[in-house]
């Protein structure tokens, strides 16, 4: 499917640039259509579900007809759509449910990871010790655990179909080395990522070395997704990811910044073959170690 969260961005515009061609403001087109000026700006900054019946009077308002017409009632029609992570509401949790539907329709998706490990790639037992985690430091959660990790399972389901998106992620290193789980935990994780990439061909892992030396620019700020789709008329979209924070970006200026840093951080990389040999490393020295009671 099309991802409806996409669509409305492309919808968005879409409303903007056609009442601004016309010299009209929210305001006129808003009282036009009988509808509050709030309203408008919800479509034109793709922050609601369309109301196709809304579209339908704003292109009569703005005489818009024809071949342009149908196209933007077919986008709209998708952007109202809704898709399986709906059907968990609050229980799956609004960052993951943003991630299943912009995945639902990816062509690609190319990332960097800096203190985690990709939800994605995420085995049952390393989610659960995260969530652990968030209770020990008293963390509101604002989901269901065990529907989270059921909508996790989901999206890893939707993206390894086949003919699913190709995935590229840049893990640093750092997040072998620092992360805050149990050492039997990790060591179960990096082995369920060797074995996806092993035969997931589409997937890929690539290892940034602590010491690695990158061509001059800035220092990546926080781990970010890079997403691309099949209909070359959706725009390319970058999701930059803090510990408690997503920010989208569509404009090409700013989606073109992700994307030449995601290729500075790519050249700095160990290749594909030794990014897998390392994490299947990593792997046996933690098990070594908690046989050791380390």
């Amino acid at each position: 499917m099309t991802s409806p969260f996409v669509r409305r961005r492309r919808l968005a515009t879409e409303l903007r640039t056609l009442r601004e061609e016309r010299g009209m403001t929210a305001d006129e087109l808003a009282g036009r259509i009988y509808r509050s000026r709030m309203t408008i700006s919800k479509l034109e900054n793709a922050r609601c579900r369309p109301d196709v019946g809304d579209i339908i009077k704003i292109l009569q308002v703005l005489d818009v007809t024809g071949d342009k017409w149908h196209e933007t009632i077919k986008i709209a029609g998708e952007a109202a759509e809704r898709g399986w992570w709906d059907t968990y509401g609050d229980a799956m949790g609004v960052r993951q449910r943003m991630y299943a539907n912009i995945e639902s329709g990816a062509a690609t998706i190319r990332g960097y990871n800096q203190f985690t490990l990709p939800g994605l790639l995420q085995c049952p037992e390393f989610t659960n010790a995260l969530i652990e985690i968030d209770r020990l430091e008293g963390a509101q959660i604002e989901y269901d655990p065990g529907r989270s990790l059921a909508a996790r399972q989901r999206r890893q389901e939707v993206v390894f179909r086949s003919g699913g998106p190709y995935f590229e992620n840049i893990l640093d290193e750092f997040v072998l080395r620092r992360l805050a789980v149990p050492a039997r935990v990790l060591a179960a994780q990096l082995r369920h990522m060797v074995d996806v990439l092993t035969r997931e061909p589409h997937f890929t892992v690539l290892v940034l070395p602590t010491d690695a030396r990158l061509s001059p620019g800035r220092l990546p700020e926080s781990g970010y997704m890079i997403y691309t789709f099949t209909d070359p008329e959706d725009p390319t979209i970058a999701v930059a990811e803090s510990v408690s924070s997503c920010t989208v970006h569509a404009s090409p200026e700013e989606v073109a910044k992700y994307e030449r840093l995601h290729n500075r951080l790519r050249e700095a990389t160990l290749p594909a073959l030794e990014s897998m040999s390392l994490l299947a490393e990593t792997a046996d020295r933690l098990s070594e170690q908690v046989s050791h009671g380390q």
